[in-house]
């Protein structure tokens, strides 16, 4: 048993700057973390060529800007490599191995009692703290949505987050479901792997490059987003003329509109529209159903796939006290980060590695303020 004013769950980017933010302010805190390593989603569930599809100083964590000579926009490995000199930097020592089973608010004390599985030791553990934060991400758990006859399915399948890279399925009939960034991205990466690759686009989409986001982003500190919307899909037409005729149609909303309000971000290109244009990605809608290897779709046609790699996001395995049953929270943003009785999220606000900063600064400050610190 050991008790701390502060308890983290997770040593995603979240747990981490939640860590380094209250460290500053000499609020004593415990990251408690399941896997064997801080940042898994990176190390462990992420392709190859992932990049950060924003510009790095819209990617930096708290009180530590990338080192100089990092790329606008920062590969996987050197991302890993900054989250390891973050954890270093701020001297956190994450508790790995740690499976939270539960966490209740003793009304008695006033304390949080988080019961904790020690996997390492296959022992029981217990914290208390006067605060907890949950900073276990929104992309806990790959989502695979629910098709009619998938169970007949006979070829492989996996979520994006098991895709490293696309060596297994040269030659073959490869489906990736989702026009996503991930979705998008893999697409692009299975062609260089000599993949039969199509696309499942499951609605519209806006499709915009880095430098566009880049700027929008920026002028957005200074203009009404419907302005920024305007440009940026002007660019955008400007840039790959009318998608639609290839399937990749327009939402009617702009796309940093859709971003705010519903956490629905542009798909940011990497060179997949001009395989679609060219033919070396087909481009289908959405499933109606599976028999065998053979793939129904809601145009009519039916198509014959070796595999299917599901790029449909993630869910967050978070509930109760401030999740709805959706896993995220009740309370929209940017009111998401506190709840009651010293509960608070970080990394649940559906705006990156830039909203992750935000609720860190603002949990910190916040319990600094409750505990008399400042």
């Amino acid at each position: 048993m050991e008790e701390v004013e502060v308890i983290i769950v997770g040593a995603g980017p979240s747990g981490l700057a939640t860590s380094a933010c209250l460290s500053r302010r000499n609020i004593s805190n415990i990251v408690l973390e399941r896997e064997e390593c801080c940042g898994s989603l990176w190390k462990k569930r992420s392709y190859d060529r992932v990049k950060l599809h924003l510009a790095k100083q819209f990617c930096e964590l708290p009180h530590m800007p990338y080192p100089k000579g990092t790329p606008q926009f920062v590969p996987k490995n050197e991302f890993i490599q900054y989250l390891d000199n973050y954890v270093s930097h701020f001297g956190i020592t994450p508790r790995y191995l740690r499976t939270v089973e539960a966490a209740i608010f003793d009304v008695d004390i006033g304390k949080w009692r988080v019961a904790v599985r020690n996997t390492g030791l296959g022992v029981e553990e217990v914290y208390y703290g006067e605060f907890l934060v949950v900073a276990t991400g929104e992309n806990s758990e790959g989502y695979i949505p629910v098709i009619k006859g998938f169970e007949s399915f006979r070829g492989v399948y996996m979520h994006s987050s098991s895709y490293v890279n696309g060596v297994e399925f040269e030659g073959k009939d490869v489906l990736v479901v989702g026009s996503g960034n991930s979705g998008m991205e893999i697409a692009y990466d299975l062609t260089h792997w000599k993949a039969k690759t199509s696309i499942c686009v499951r609605g519209p989409i806006h499709v915009l490059t880095k430098e566009i986001v880049f700027v929008a982003m920026f002028l957005l500190q200074f203009f009404h987003v419907k302005l920024i919307d305007i440009m940026a899909v002007a660019l955008g037409k400007l840039k790959y003329g009318n998608l639609s005729k290839f399937g990749l149609p327009s939402p009617k909303k702009g796309p940093f509109f859709l971003k705010a309000t519903t956490g629905r971000s542009a798909t940011i290109d990497v060179g997949c529209v001009e395989k679609i244009k060219a033919g070396e990605v087909k481009v289908f809608p959405s499933i109606t159903s599976i028999e065998g290897n053979e793939i129904k779709f809601e145009n009519g046609k039916i198509d014959r796939f070796d595999a299917i790699i599901f790029a449909t996001g993630y869910r967050s395995t978070d509930k109760d006290y401030l999740f709805d049953d959706s896993g995220m929270p009740k309370e929209s943003f940017p009111n998401h980060w506190k709840g009651k009785n010293g509960l608070y999220c970080a990394g649940f606000a559906r705006r990156g590695l830039l909203g992750i900063s935000d609720d860190a600064e603002n949990i910190a400050k916040d319990i600094s303020i409750a505990l008399n610190k400042n």
